[in-house]
């Protein structure tokens, strides 16, 4: 004779009623996981570029990963645009923190910048400009960024730095440097900041790299060390296709253990 189960006991409710409690606790924390995730692909689709501007003898490419923890998109971005005098110009930076406030006032340095780059022909000028205009906004947030012109007619580029990470220049021929281009202060930390630009000329085949800390900082290893992994990617891959070594460099990120997000652009000439 089958054995019957015994009527439930208050002890037995209350347990069935804290498993439907934490049930739905979990269901709503996966429901606000997605909708974060929605925010930050929304966010990195209004931000970044979908596409950016090629000339004869340059040929752009860029890649970005996601944070590791949080939202999956900080302040980290890059940009690229057509300016009326038939240059192009590119950025690469980093706003301080990882929310959507760092991520929506990237999205204002990045407008900012491509703003001021199409009436002001000086990339230092536009750095300068866009610092004054940051620390009047008064957010208490500074960025890093590198902004360059390139002169298809003569093949120059010009860079400006706000105390981001230096750039890896790279040839054909297996040769790879880190660029020692001057720079001044992160925007955002002192007004009246001067941005001195460094130009050169695009000779041969090759490759320029620049990256986000994100890229080649973190607990695993030094900026350092970091830029030297850029450095031997970059030698041997400055003369190949520029999304391969976008790729290649935005591997890096992978393994610094730096949980922020990571920008990577290149700009193969020759």
């Amino acid at each position: 004779m089958p054995r019957r189960r015994p009527p439930p006991t208050a002890s037995s409710d209350d347990l069935l009623s804290a498993l439907g409690q934490l049930t739905a606790q979990a269901l709503e924390r996966v429901e606000l996981q997605r909708a974060r995730v929605e925010l930050a692909k929304a966010l990195q689709r209004e931000f970044l570029p979908a596409a950016l501007p090629s000339a004869p003898g340059l040929r752009p490419a860029a890649r970005y990963a996601p944070a590791r923890h949080g939202l999956d998109i900080g302040g980290d971005w890059y940009d690229g645009f057509v300016l009326p005098d038939g240059a192009l110009g590119f950025s690469i930076g980093d706003v301080q923190g990882h929310d959507v406030e760092a991520a929506a006032l990237m999205g204002q340095v990045r407008i900012v910048l491509h703003a001021l780059a199409t009436v002001t022909p000086d990339p230092g000028e536009v750095l300068s400009q866009a610092n004054d205009l940051l620390l009047s906004m008064d957010r208490g947030l500074f960025a890093t960024c590198c902004l360059l012109r390139y002169d298809p007619s003569s093949a120059e580029l010009a860079v400006a730095r706000a105390g981001h990470v230096p750039a890896v220049r790279a040839s054909r021929d297996g040769t790879a440097e880190i660029a020692d281009d001057a720079g001044g202060l992160p925007l955002g930390i002192l007004p009246g900041e001067p941005y001195p630009v460094s130009r050169r000329r695009l000779s041969g085949t090759g490759a320029v790299v620049l990256v986000t800390d994100g890229v080649v900082e973190g607990p695993t290893f030094s900026l350092e060390e970091g830029l030297e992994r850029v450095r031997e990617a970059a030698r041997n891959g400055a003369g190949g296709d520029p999304g391969e070594l976008a790729t290649e460099v935005i591997r890096i990120a992978e393994l610094t253990g730096h949980a922020d997000d990571a920008a990577v652009l290149v700009l193969r000439h020759g």
